[in-house]
């Protein structure tokens, strides 16, 4: 039996289907949603959602955080952001992984950036990457 998952970014709904399941990329963990899921409300980091929808095909999609939260076999993803697989720029994605990664080596010094901040855009690059490239 299919549950609603809806996907909302500030910028729009990307998703609003009838789903069988879907993987989360939980800040704790990965993990599953199935129908008549216990209520719930989890933090998301970067990373990968992956959907099977009310017709069994697979959906991946890349999300940058946020919060999910399910009860009553109703679902709803509130994302940073929102790519699906075939959306992302994977040219893009790997020149912001490069500036990501050459900001932690201190090559770019004059950008005065927080580690923490260029340690976050690079995890999203790499998390692009992985939805882009499956």
């Amino acid at each position: 039996m299919p549950y609603s998952l809806q996907i909302v970014t500030p910028e729009q709904e990307v998703f609003n289907a009838p789903v069988q399941s879907a993987t989360l990329p939980g800040s704790e963990g990965s993990f599953g949603v199935l129908s008549n899921h216990a209520p719930l409300v989890a933090s998301l980091n970067p990373g990968t959602v992956q959907i099977t929808d009310a017709d069994n095909r697979e959906l991946r999609l890349f999300v940058g955080g946020g919060f999910f939260q399910v009860s009553n076999n109703t679902a709803m993803l509130l994302a940073d952001s929102a790519e699906f697989a075939s959306d992302i720029n994977a040219d893009r994605a790997r020149e912001a992984e490069s500036r990501a990664q050459s900001r932690l080596s201190g090559q770019l010094q004059t950008e005065n950036l927080q580690r923490e901040r260029a340690t976050e855009s690079l995890q999203r690059a790499r998390a692009r990457l992985r939805v882009a490239n499956r």
